[in-house]
């Protein structure tokens, strides 16, 4: 229509300058002009008609598009390889086309719930948004793109989902993941103390034993291993395979842990797992050593799995074996002697809300320091009412003036070449100042807790020993080996025998030869045993909150106990510390957990095992860890009743398979 309008405008322009001409042609003969205009008026006559001709046919033509155009529309849609749905905001069909069908084999009724046929399919976490996401049903996978249909107002909000049949792809996807090369790194972590004292013969039945059990293992998986050397072989897998362990939970280290020597000490073993995904086999093969450097470093006989740029670790239920031998306690004090000397500056702090163990140990280091006469400082958190009658001892001492520092006070530091030691933690969040350990390009580890995924990044040197029942301990090993002339003060030597009399609960817990030795050097340098029982008095209102607390109590069957803080005391840490140490000395009592209200928006969880649970493994869950026999945890905006009944659940699951694992084995022998 306007492209025949425009043709008239066109004409009508000529028809003008012809009428224009007629005019001057009348000026000189009116007969011939006369002509003229009969003849013009003719020509506008068949122009008009013309056009109207023309604007008439060109609408048939754009009706007869637009029809063609509607019945290709509805063509296309109902013949998409993709299947169509318009559904309301609760999931019932508003319209869908005849694809769907195929997928189900019949048409579905209009307003009919889609998760009737497809329960997988999501609804609520879309709505109102486009994307695309992919779900299961039976053995086919769908890949399903959604977007909202934009309406009128007042009308009911639709949402538009385009379903398509995925399912060669992602079986394909699949079996390529599945196929993905797994490299193993299996080490027997205590070789040394096993074969200690053993015979050749003896020797070799050992191995022999251990490879067996390897080989029985490996021959359900379908798996490739070498030897490397005595204590430590590579094994290669396929994904597939490595599910299937991680389903079985690698029951293989139950299994070695059954083999004993002569010596009546049990074998296990250390696994770290990685698995291919675009790395280089070398970085595969940096990436399995360092799974198995973290197994060995939370305690050995435990797995691993980095996948997924996330650890997974199984396993860890043996304690870890106390090392006979101090030579790495004397390569660490050299090492640690030399750092010092390199510094102008000691900084030394351990974990937020600070414990005996670890003020003690920081005491230790800051000794190490002050014989070197360097500067030495001790940062304390914000939070550490549990060392706050130790600090104050220290007060009128001049010895110790400007030792203690806060973490507003780090901001005048003028060292040109500081070194920070962490102490009984390694974990960079739970620092106590965490601001100042991102500043420092020189750390140090000192640490007995089992390691963690999270650990401080690129420290100069780490020293941590599962096996230790404290870092106090670890920490007078090195002062034995520091220097031949170092002399303990009285308070020096009380701090760190406090820390070791907390961690042991006064030597009745992991307690080995090399925690008498440590605790007989510290009572030849001057440790005050009645100071110790002095600073571990509680007043009346701890002790009868501590009370409440074990009223609370409540026995679940397989020997867990649970109880809750739910005051806000300002010493509530130390409570529920203590009521889980009072709570596993009752009968049949195999693990405690207390859970407590640190702060306001913080919840904490203290939980101890008799040692055949590994309580650490349940910490970690709540983004915390310690020890197999001592963990904790801190939840922040948690509440207290849902962290509570999540520590249930975790700890009887824990407990069964546990418990169903060790009868299992037992069976099988």
């Amino acid at each position: 229509m306007p492209r025949n309008l425009s043709a008239w405008i066109d004409l009508t322009i000529h028809l003008v300058v012809m009428l224009a001409l007629i005019g001057v042609l009348s000026y000189y003969n009116s007969y011939i002009a006369v002509i003229a205009f009969v003849l013009w008026l003719c020509l506008v006559s068949f122009a008009r008609e013309r056009c109207r001709d023309r604007s008439r046919r060109f609408e048939r033509y754009c009706r007869n598009v637009i029809s063609n155009v509607n019945e290709m529309m509805n063509y296309a849609m109902e013949n998409l390889p993709q299947a169509i749905l318009i559904v309301d905001e609760s999931g019932r069909i508003q319209w869908t086309n005849r694809r769907i069908s195929e997928y189900l084999g019949v048409v579905p009724n209009q307003d009919m719930d889609v998760r009737e046929f497809w329960p997988g399919i999501l609804i609520e976490p879309i709505w109102d948004k486009e994307g695309e996401y992919i779900f299961t049903d039976a053995d086919k996978y769908y890949c399903v793109r959604h977007c909202p249909v934009r309406l009128a107002i007042h009308q009911p909000q639709l949402m538009a989902l385009y379903v398509q049949d995925v399912s060669e792809v992602e079986h394909l996807r699949h079996d390529f993941l599945m196929s993905r090369t797994v490299l193993i790194y299996v080490q027997i972590d205590n070789f040394d103390e096993v074969m200690q004292g053993l015979s050749e013969a003896e020797r070799t039945n050992l191995q022999l034993a251990v490879r067996q059990q390897l080989d029985d293992w490996l021959e359900k998986l379908g798996g490739f291993m070498r030897r490397v050397s005595e204590d430590l072989y590579v094994v290669i897998l396929e994904r597939e395979s490595l599910d299937k362990a991680m389903a079985e939970k690698f029951d293989v280290l139950d299994k070695v842990r059954q083999i004993q020597s002569t010596n009546r000490l049990p074998v296990t073993l250390s696994m770290g797992v990685a698995v291919a995904d675009e790395q280089s086999m070398e970085q595969l093969g940096s990436q399995a050593q360092a799974g198995l450097d973290l197994a060995l470093g939370r305690g050995g006989d435990q797995v691993a799995v980095q996948m997924g740029g996330k650890t997974q670790f199984y396993g860890g239920r043996a304690k870890a074996v106390e090392k006979h031998t101090r030579v790495k306690a004397r390569v660490v004090a050299h090492a640690i002697r030399e750092i010092m000397e390199g510094a102008d500056a000691v900084y030394v702090m351990g974990h937020h809300n600070e414990d005996f163990d670890c003020f003690g140990a920081a005491m230790g280091v800051a000794k190490m320091a002050r014989h070197l006469g360097k500067e030495a400082h001790i940062i304390l958190s914000d939070m550490n009412e549990g060392i706050d009658k130790f600090t104050e001892l220290l007060k009128d001492k001049e010895e110790y003036d400007g030792i203690f520092m806060k973490e507003g006070d780090l901001l005048s530091s003028a060292a040109l070449n500081p070194v920070l030691f962490v102490v009984d933690t390694h974990i960079p969040r739970l620092v106590a100042a965490p601001d100042f350990l991102d500043r420092i390009a020189d750390v140090v580890v000192i640490d007995h807790h089992r390691r963690s995924e999270y650990f401080i990044k690129n420290p100069l040197l780490v020293y941590i020993e599962p096996a230790s029942s404290s870092t106090s301990e670890l920490v007078t090993e090195l002062l034995m080996y520091f220097s031949d002339n170092i002399l303990l003060s009285r308070l020096d030597a009380t701090a760190l025998y406090s820390g070791i009399v907390v961690d042991t609960k006064n030597f009745a817990v992991q307690t080995g030869v090399r925690t008498f030795d440590a605790a007989a050097y510290l009572r030849r340098s001057g440790a005050d045993p009645v100071m110790v029982r002095h600073l571990f008095r509680t007043d009346y209102e701890t002790t009868v909150a501590l009370a409440r607390a074990k009223a609370r109590s409540e026995y679940y069957e397989g020997g867990l106990i649970v109880t809750q803080c739910p005051e806000l005391a300002p010493n509530g840490q130390i409570i529920a510390a203590q009521a889980a140490d009072s709570l596993l000395r009752i009968e049949n009592v195999r693990m405690s957990i207390v859970v407590f209200q640190l702060k306001e928006d913080v919840v904490g969880i203290s939980a101890r095992s008799t040692g055949d649970l590994n309580v650490q493994v349940i910490m970690e869950a709540f983004g915390g860890g310690g020890h197999q026999n001592v963990a904790g945890a801190q939840v922040k905006n948690g509440d207290i009743e849902e962290v509570m009944q999540r520590a249930i659940d975790l700890s009887m699951k824990y407990i069964k398979e546990t418990d169903k694992d060790e009868s299992d084995i037992a069976a099988g022998y």
